[in-house]
């Protein structure tokens, strides 16, 4: 999903990362006082942040100008909230920009947009819808880890096709174009990525009692079935 250096258009480019310091600025309040107010959670946060990180790492061969990889926000998103994975995902992309040639600086609004933003919050909202209409925690965990994920490279789909429209079709045939590619390969990756959040959420309930009270992903913990 991370869009390489100096692939999009300078519009394209600033308008993005315009847009993705206003949450960014929001994010960094938000992880603020979640901190204050829950300074034992440093530690779990460390644990979300890793694991954004290296999973969106493992980047895969997808369409030009990007790549496919599991984005490891939605974990973050179920314990802090979505809006504090933005300055996580921030950092984590800021760093495999400039250590790894993962992605890049000028595209670094955009990636934030569609990876921090975007896939926390949509994964965030699923795993309240799923919660409400009373699945179990691992179900709605899964849920809102997959879509979180799909959610990212549908956005990134957008990015791509709204900056290289399809010279007869425009961009509804760029993005079809963009986002079929990208099924191909995503799919599988997110149904993995749902897995293994769930994995790691039990691992947390189960060895992090006192730090997970506060977290979003246990507040339903009354509809959980083994």
């Amino acid at each position: 999903m991370h869009i390489m250096e100096g692939f999009l258009p300078p519009a394209h480019a600033l308008g993005w990362s315009a847009v993705s310091a206003c949450f960014l600025a929001a994010g960094l309040r938000a992880m603020a006082r979640d901190l204050r107010q829950h300074p034992e959670r440093r530690m779990l946060f460390g644990v979300a942040a890793a694991f954004a990180f290296l999973l969106s790492a493992l980047k895969l061969p997808s369409v030009t100008g990007s790549c496919s990889h599991p984005t490891g926000v939605g974990l973050g998103a179920l314990l802090f909230g979505p809006a504090a994975m933005v300055p996580v995902g921030f950092v984590v992309l800021l760093f495999q920009a400039l250590l790894l040639a993962h992605g890049g600086v000028t595209t670094l609004g955009a990636n934030i947009f569609s990876m921090a933003v975007v896939g926390p919050f949509v994964a965030y909202g699923v795993f309240r819808a799923a919660a409400a209409l009373g699945m179990s925690r691992s179900a709605a965990v899964f849920a809102a880890a997959c879509l979180g994920d799909l959610a990212t490279y549908a956005t990134t789909s957008l990015q791509l096709a709204w900056a290289f429209p399809d010279p007869v079709g425009g961009m509804a045939a760029s993005l079809a174009r963009f986002a079929g590619i990208f099924a191909l390969t995503q799919v599988p990756i997110a149904i993995s990525e749902g897995l293994l959040t769930v994995l790691v959420v039990n691992a947390i309930a189960r060895f992090h009692g006192h730090e997970q009270q506060a977290a979003p992903v246990f507040a339903h913990r009354g509809r959980e079935r083994t």
